[in-house]
């Protein structure tokens, strides 16, 4: 069990939650309950006494000793510890009478690696292709065939602690390859969009009523001629006479 500060990282409540229940895992509450181990956060120091009280006991103590064995530097400080652990624990620590051992044996690698993995959110697109930190991959059965969901399929993307990415979809698992040229429709399976027929620009009759309007104001605007016109609603020419 780890008792820990109250952190993020560690766990959070959503304002909107209903329940406990109802609260989603972090990331690293994710691999803890994966390796069986529980966390406990509170924000009370007097909940966590022992640490405090070695962390007060360090603080007032631990200056003086660096100054009194003349540490200067990191590296000094680094070497130094490695003594003044065991003169610590030689004054402070109880003696424990376990003859049994608490620890749990150490997962295999391949499960560290599954476990300590990376879990993002995605959505297969068009082109049958997830797309993660700017990049595109398809998926690979077990076999090394491609295999391909529709758009919109919801996945999770894993990135493994080496590195290797894989995905799960319906309750499947399955490896990402990158590709390289990525095609934002689907060769075999989108049809191509009829091309939509070019639209002629509509251009207003000299009888609609804006038009018109606009034109008059500019005809009456030209006080040095002389004109006459037919009903402008009607007539497409002014005749100007001079």
């Amino acid at each position: 069990m780890f008792y820990t500060d109250r952190r993020t990282v560690f766990e959070y409540k959503q304002k909107k939650s209903p329940s406990v229940e109802k609260d989603t895992f972090t990331q690293f509450g994710y691999a803890c309950k994966q390796l069986g181990i529980d966390i406990k956060t509170t924000s009370v120091p007097q909940a966590k006494g022992r640490v405090e009280r070695i962390f007060e006991t360090l603080q007032s103590r631990l200056p003086i000793e660096l100054r009194l064995a003349g540490v200067t530097t990191l590296e000094q400080a680094n070497e130094f510890l490695n003594s003044y652990i065991k003169e610590f624990n030689s004054l402070f620590a109880l003696p424990v009478n376990l003859n049994k051992s608490v620890f749990e044996l150490q997962p295999t690698k391949e499960k560290i690696n599954q476990i300590l993995a990376v879990i993002s959110e995605r959505k297969v697109d068009s082109g049958h292709c997830i797309k993660f930190n700017h990049k595109y991959y398809k998926t690979i059965n077990s076999n090394g065939l491609d295999v391909y969901f529709k758009k919109g399929t919801s996945c999770l993307v894993i990135k493994a602690f080496d590195d290797n990415l894989y995905c799960s979809i319906n309750e499947s698992t399955y490896a990402l390859l990158e590709v390289q040229s990525h095609e934002h429709k689907s060769r075999y399976f989108s049809l191509d969009k009829p091309a939509k027929p070019i639209k002629k620009p509509y251009v207003p009759p000299m009888s609609h009523p804006w038009k018109r309007d606009s034109f008059c104001k500019f005809v009456e605007s030209q006080k040095h001629f002389d004109y006459s016109f037919d009903t402008v609603a009607n007539s497409q020419a002014v005749i100007f006479n001079s």
